[in-house]
C-alpha cells in the first residue's frame, strides 16, 4: 500500500502532466490517504481539474480543495457579462433544454434551478458553464422530475457495471427503493468510486444514488 508520501508525489506529478495547471501554485496535503489541495488558480475550469487529476491517482481515498479562483483584471467580468455568457452558452448545448433552466448570477458565481427530466442534464449544465471566463463558481441547484418510472433499475445497472471495462461489478451491490439507489461494497480507486456513481444516474427512474461504495486498494477475494 503506498504511503501518504507516495500519494503526495504522485498527485503532483499529476498535476504536472496537466497542460492547464500549474502544479507550483498548488499546495498538497495528504493524511491517511485523504488529500487537500489548496492554492489560487485564474479559472474555475481548472479547479475542478486539480480536483479530478487527484481522483485518478491510485491510493487516494478522498479529496478535499480548498482552491480560490482569481481572475486578473483583464480577465474580470461583470455578472451581467457572465450570464450573458451562461444563457448562450446553455442555448448550444442541445443535451440541456434550455428554456427550463434559470440562471443567476452573483459575484462571479453563477446559480443554476429550475428542473429537468434527467440527472445526466443536470450535470451537462454544469459542465457547460464551469469553464466560461469570470465564473468563480457553479451552484447547481437544478432538481429532476423524473416521468419514466422505475423498471428493473437494479438488474439495469449490474448489467452496465459488467459490461464496464473500468468496473469491477463482483464486489458492489446494488439495491434500489424507488427513484433512489444505494451502491455499497468496495472498488479499488475514487475513480472506480466516481464511474460506478455516474453509471447508475444513466439508469432510467434513478433521481438519487447514495454512493456508499468504499475504496479498498487490496480487496479481498473470497
Amino acid at each position: 500500500m503506498k504511503t501518504d508520501a507516495e500519494i503526495k508525489q504522485d498527485v503532483l506529478d499529476e498535476l504536472a502532466w496537466q497542460p492547464d495547471i500549474d502544479e507550483t501554485q498548488m499546495g498538497v496535503i495528504v493524511e491517511d490517504g485523504v488529500v487537500t489541495l489548496s492554492g489560487v488558480v485564474n479559472r474555475y475550469g481548472k479547479k475542478i481539474a486539480a480536483e479530478k487529476a487527484a481522483k485518478n491517482v491510485a491510493g487516494v481515498k478522498a479529496v478535499a480543495e480548498d482552491i480560490e479562483v482569481k481572475y486578473g483584471d483583464e480577465y474580470k467580468k461583470t455578472d451581467k457579462e457572465i450570464a450573458k455568457a451562461v444563457v448562450n452558452a446553455l442555448e448550444w448545448n442541445a443535451s440541456v433544454p434550455k428554456e427550463k433552466v434559470m440562471v443567476r448570477v452573483d459575484d462571479g458565481y453563477v446559480h443554476l434551478s429550475g428542473e429537468l427530466p434527467w440527472a445526466y442534464q443536470k450535470k451537462a449544465a454544469k459542465r457547460t458553464v464551469q469553464n466560461l471566463l469570470g465564473v468563480k463558481g457553479v451552484i447547481n441547484n437544478i432538481g429532476i422530475e423524473q416521468k419514466v418510472k422505475p423498471v428493473e433499475v437494479k438488474d439495469r445497472i449490474t448489467k452496465a457495471f459488467e459490461r464496464s471495462a473500468s468496473i469491477n461489478a463482483s464486489h458492489i451491490e446494488v439495491k434500489a427503493e424507488g427513484h433512489t439507489v444505494k451502491l455499497s461494497g468496495t472498488v479499488t480507486s475514487i475513480k472506480e468510486k466516481d464511474e460506478a456513481e455516474k453509471a447508475a444516474f444513466r439508469a432510467p427512474g434513478v433521481l438519487q444514488v447514495k454512493n456508499e461504495l468504499r475504496v479498498q486498494f487490496y480487496p479481498s477475494f473470497v
